[in-house]
């Protein structure tokens, strides 16, 4: 027995399924294709299994023109995975939140970029239900910036640009103008982008060059970038300053890119003696989402 409206309004449809092509063609003029069968699924969209989905990174951006969720993608090489996961992301933000979702996709490949810029059509041709269109971040738009000067207007985006351009003939130019322009800003922020950046050259020969460009600046913590090797038998003060600085450092990677540190956090991050364990942990904060994943083995 039909109860309510709403319920009549769909179930006409379970009794009549040809009803509801019927009316995409001659009601709303949708060239629906000809069914050759059609059946009825289950109703029940729960999902009894947990399954885990994460963003890269949510912001949420106050304007005066209303409130938008900043969904940040990094993509490596094409996945046509995304095609589902990436309109997944988009509604259950915008039902979950109520603010307009903004997918940003970023890379290094051109060819990546390419894919990921394409829109992601789901329905019918011509009339689709759903269309999302990635603004995507990637070598074939961000500026090049191997000028030092324009790296010094404007830090953040030079270092955006040396993650994204630093490989091939330019990887030189654009590195030290960036490590340049790092010196005008405040040693903290330096450090983090610092970090950035080696996490995201990829070319041999351009790593080489920021880390030699790094241990030129002497930076304070202990990290490739600035010490290759350890002398053995260092006092034990200097050792216990290196193990300070570095959970400070961890700490505020995390800070800094704004994910929430507990006081368990961080008092396991401090109690913490071994110099390659929080090695791994500053690598680690630099990409979780959690501060808790730090301490996740894989």
């Amino acid at each position: 027995m039909v109860g309510s409206s709403h319920e009549a309004l769909h179930r006409i449809f379970q009794k009549d399924p040809g009803l509801l092509t019927h009316a995409l063609q001659r009601v709303l003029g949708v060239p629906f294709p000809e069914p050759r069968e059609i059946a009825a699924l289950n109703v029940d969209l729960t999902e009894i299994e947990p399954v885990e989905r994460r963003v890269d990174t949510l912001l949420r951006a106050e304007t005066d023109r209303g409130t938008y969720l900043l969904v940040v993608e990094s993509q490596g090489e094409v996945d046509g995975r995304k095609r589902g996961s990436w309109p997944y992301y988009l509604s259950y933000l915008y039902e979950k939140y109520r603010c307009e979702p903004v997918l940003i996709v970023i890379t290094q490949s051109s060819t990546t970029a390419r894919w990921a810029s394409q829109p992601i059509k789901l329905g019918l041709p011509g009339w689709e239900s759903l269309i999302v269109r990635p603004l995507v971040l990637g070598p074939d738009n961000v500026p090049l910036i191997a000028d030092v000067r324009e790296a010094e207007r404007d830090v953040p985006l030079a270092v955006l640009s040396a993650m994204t351009h630093g490989r091939g003939r330019n990887a030189a130019a654009i590195l030290e103008s960036l490590a340049a322009a790092l010196k005008t800003i405040d040693r903290d922020s330096a450090a983090v982008f610092v970090q950035f950046v080696d996490s995201c050259l990829v070319d041999p020969r351009a790593k080489q060059i920021w880390r030699d460009l790094m241990t030129a600046m002497q930076y304070f913590w202990r990290h490739p970038l600035a010490e290759q090797v350890r002398e053995e038998g260092r006092e034990e003060g200097r050792e216990q300053g290196r193990v300070q600085e570095r959970a400070e450092m961890v700490l505020r990677v995390l800070e800094w890119r704004g994910v929430p540190v507990s006081d368990a956090v961080r008092e396991r991050v401090d109690a913490c003696t071994d110099l390659d364990q929080l090695e791994t942990w500053a690598q680690r904060a630099v990409h979780v989402t959690d501060a808790a994943e730090l301490f996740v083995e894989s």
